[in-house]
């Protein structure tokens, strides 16, 4: 019986399989279709903010501790030590400085458990590129985790969760904030402490809305004033005859004039900058905060910093926000700073190995290895590597799935001054927008200047969008690989023969376009890297007549009428000057062209030449010869002497047809327009996101290769499986004693054995066929009530009925498959059953006269 049940087990799982399938599918959808509505946790007062509103307070007492590991509940030995030794430091520390604040030195953890500060750092080295480096694993804490208050601004919290909660459920104070840093800091080899101290009011609460926001701040460049060269043999100037008197009294007024505006503006910005002063703190210097040290020295820190987990900023030791420090301490060791901080944190050493100024509870090795000797490092060594393997055991992990979230719920919110940053998860967004900033002209955030958004994984290659309100101007920035070699896109509007500017990365073209700038009378594209060395084109545009107007095909004959055609080259030097063309401009409706050489060595001037066209034959149909009226020339240098009219009339030929192909290459480039405006609104309509061939949970075809994979292992472990089964064991038990068996007994034996593998497998293909019936009514009866309200239907619900179609016949095509697959393996596998039976040493001697 227990084989008959494991094997109905069985039956059951291949039952289960398609609608498990089918549910994963329908789940897909559905989720796909879910629009995550971000409730607002934290709201932040625009003006005068003193304090943050939570609307929604979080218990840690109510969270689940049940799957957290023993070491979270109980204290080991070393534990243990480690405690009374933090008791026995605060003893002694609180007998000599009895003015100072209590240290934090073991708060509980999430499990009510006391633990000593240090072993709640973590160091962990994740597998991500982007938690390397300093600045990375900053912004990864101040995105993934929600600020909480202290529950008193003035002192240390009582309780600090391990950072493996803090990830889970992405929330904490400053000091699991700062834990959380210094863990991924110091995995990632960074020399960093845990600080706890004092600081502002706006480093505490996390008010950004007077500071400018990170992406807005431009570098400073200073540019020195170019000194103009005086030319000996320069031209003087013409004599100034104006009034000396009159031109001082004007340069006077025009100064008054200046000083009283620059004064207006200087009290009008003392206006701005005392109404948006903060008022003062009443808990000034009182505040407590942790932030997070690095110490320079390891992984090429030129100069210790500190970082503000709250806001990813780095800042110098001695910036004015930081208002003291009372202790410091990361994975090994616990310091009390014994300096006086009355001016701040600016007159601070960071030297740890000084037991002066820094007061460490443990002995050990945690001074800066800049300040040992070359013999104290050798002697640390092994040390150092038991110091390894601890951090091996004690660092925590993060799935991929919870690194690529980000945010909080997929999305936050951070308000600069005059300026909104909201940040996004990638992919959760279907047109990949991951973040967006946008700009205001008044601090109260109502009249929006510029809107720039971010974008990531999209399929036409845009990562960036700019609008100026003002100016209704939006500019689109590409990476490279966009089908049309585009860079960026800036417009008013889409509509073609408009406004606009477009920059191609020209490595990628075959004719080195590098920017086109374009306008309803002109167009001027400029080139790079081109074999015929030309770098600019200008052509000039006429009115269309109204014939043309009401044409809507783009065709030549359609095309803009040209006015005018200007090329520039650069110089080749493999040409002599007055033979290698600086400028041609070809003047359509003037029939003429102009050519101005480049200049030759020690001359001020350039050789130019004019052609006057003139049609081949005249009123008459005489044959028109080349005349010398027809070229006008200016040769640099008395002594060059001019080409023969032959050249001149086969030169003039050369540049008519080169007029030719340079009209037909503007229409080219004018059809070129109309199709990227054409596949750019195809592209925003369809905003489709492309997925990594790594990415194995959003890549549907990796997904179902590594499902089918599972599947044929989960088979064949399943093979296995009955492989080993008794199959003999049901029938034995039946019969009781089975110590002696007669011929007759075996025989039934077997029979009753065939006999049940033989109605499962007539059983399993009823099931399926049943399966299959149940399929097909169900697909006819949705047909015929699409056939019935097909005239009143949607598209949604044309859509809907055409997935449900696709995928009905799916499961009718495999259900098909299965059962007759089913069908041409079960004689094999019923007389597979027969020959082990046979040969089943239970089975073989009394069946031996039998077989």
């Amino acid at each position: 019986m227990e084989v008959l049940r494991e094997h109905g087990e069985e039956e059951e799982e291949e039952k289960k399989v398609f609608v498990v399938s089918n549910e994963l599918q329908d789940l897909e959808e559905k989720l796909s279709k879910i629009q995550v509505h971000i409730p607002n946790t934290i709201v932040f007062l625009q003006t005068g903010l003193t304090h943050l509103n939570l609307t929604i307070e979080f218990d840690w007492s109510s969270i689940d501790t049940s799957q957290l590991p023993a070491s979270y509940k109980t204290n080991s030995a070393k534990e243990q030590m480690l405690l009374q030794l933090a008791d026995n430091f605060h003893r002694q520390y609180a007998h000599l400085c009895p003015d100072r604040q209590p240290l934090f030195l073991h708060p509980l953890n999430e499990c009510g458990v006391e633990k000593f500060v240090s072993t709640t750092v973590r160091p962990t080295l994740q597998p991500y590129p982007e938690l390397y480096n300093w600045d990375g694993c900053a912004q990864f804490v101040s995105d993934y985790l929600s600020m909480e208050p202290l529950s008193s601004p003035i002192t240390p919290p009582s309780y600090l969760p391990s950072p493996t909660t803090i990830l889970k459920y992405q929330r904490g104070d400053c000091f699991g904030f700062s834990v959380l840093l210094c863990s991924l800091l110091i995995g990632a080899g960074y020399d960093a402490y845990c600080v706890n101290g004092y600081a502002t009011r706006e480093i505490c609460m996390m008010d950004e809305t007077r500071e400018v926001c990170p992406l807005l701040e431009k570098s400073k460049e200073v540019r020195k004033p170019v000194k103009e060269k005086i030319k000996k043999y320069a031209v003087k100037p013409p004599r100034d005859l104006r009034s000396k008197f009159e031109l001082q009294q004007v340069a006077k007024k025009e100064a008054n004039t200046e000083a009283a505006q620059k004064k207006k503006q200087k009290e009008e910005e003392e206006r701005v900058m005392e109404a948006e002063k903060p008022k003062p703190d009443p808990l000034y210097g009182l505040r407590v905060h942790a932030w997070v040290l690095v110490l320079s020295g390891k992984r090429e820190v030129p100069e210790s910093f500190f970082i503000n987990p709250f806001t990813a900023h780095s800042y110098s030791t001695t910036d004015d926000h930081f208002l003291g420090i009372e202790s410091i301490w990361n994975h090994k060791n616990y310091w009390v700073n014994m300096q006086d901080c009355w001016n701040g944190c600016k007159d601070l050493t960071f030297d740890l190995g000084d037991p002066v100024r820094w007061e460490f509870m443990l002995l050990g090795t945690d001074k800066p290895l800049l300040l040992l000797p070359e013999e104290e490092e050798e002697e640390l060594a092994d040390e150092d590597l038991d110091d390894f393997v601890s951090f091996l055991s004690k660092s925590f992990s993060l799935p991929s799935a919870e690194f690529e979230t980000r945010c909080p719920q997929g999305k936050k919110v951070i308000q600069y001054k005059n300026a909104k940053l909201e940040k996004w998860a990638p992919y959760l967004n279907s047109n990949g927008l991951v973040k967006r900033l946008t700009v205001y002209e008044d601090p109260e955030c109502i009249r929006v200047l510029e809107v720039k958004e971010w974008f990531e994984n999209r399929e036409d290659m845009m990562n960036m969008r700019e609008l100026n309100k003002k100016t209704e101007v939006t500019t689109e920035y590409f990476s490279p690989g966009h089908i049309q070699g585009l860079k960026a896109h800036a417009y008013k509007t889409m509509e073609p023969e408009t406004e606009r500017t477009m920059e191609f990365y020209s490595e990628t073209r075959v004719d080195g376009l590098q920017k086109r700038v374009e306008n309803a009378k002109e167009m001027t594209e400029y080139f790079e890297g081109r074999s015929d060395f030309l770098h600019y084109r200008h052509t000039m545009f006429g009115k269309r007549t109204k014939r043309a107007q009401k044409l809507l095909v783009n065709t030549e004959l359609n095309a803009r009428p040209i006015v005018q055609i200007k090329e520039q080259f650069h110089r080749n030097p493999e040409k002599p000057a007055d033979e290698d063309v600086a400028e041609r401009i070809f003047m359509i409706l003037e029939e003429r062209i102009m050519l101005t050489y480049h200049c030759k060595d020690d001359y001020i001037t350039a050789s130019k030449k004019e052609f006057i066209k003139q049609k081949d034959v005249d009123n008459k149909g005489n044959k028109i010869i080349m005349t010398s009226d027809m070229c006008i020339s200016y040769q640099v240098g008395s002594f060059v002497k001019n080409k023969k009219l032959l050249h001149l009339y086969e030169m003039m030929l050369k540049l008519m047809e080169a007029e030719k192909q340079l009209r037909h290459q503007v229409w080219e480039s004018e059809t070129e327009v109309l199709e990227i405006l054409k596949i750019r609104e195809e592209e925003a309509a369809a905003s489709r996101l492309t997925v990594s061939m790594y990415d194995t949970e959003r890549n549907e075809k990796s997904k179902q290769q590594r499902e089918t994979m599972e599947r044929l292992m989960q088979e064949e472990r399943q093979r296995q499986v009955e492989q080993d089964l008794d199959y003999l064991a049901p029938f034995l038990i039946q019969m009781g004693s089975t110590e002696k068996m007669s011929k007759w007994q075996a025989l039934r034996l077997k029979e009753d054995c065939l006999s049940d593998f033989k109605h499962r497998l007539i059983d399993k293909a009823n099931l399926i066929q049943a399966r299959f019936e149940k399929e097909t009514q169900e697909l006819q009866k949705k047909q015929q009530w699409y056939q019935q309200n097909q005239l009143s239907m949607t598209l949604e619900d044309e859509d809907a009925y055409l997935t449900y179609c696709s995928d009905a016949m799916f499961r009718i095509r495999i259900l098909e498959i299965r059962l007759n697959r089913h069908k041409e393996m079960a004689p094999q596998k019923y007389i597979e059953l027969e020959e082990k039976l046979c040969k089943d040493p239970r089975l073989a001697e009394y069946l031996k006269f039998n077989v």
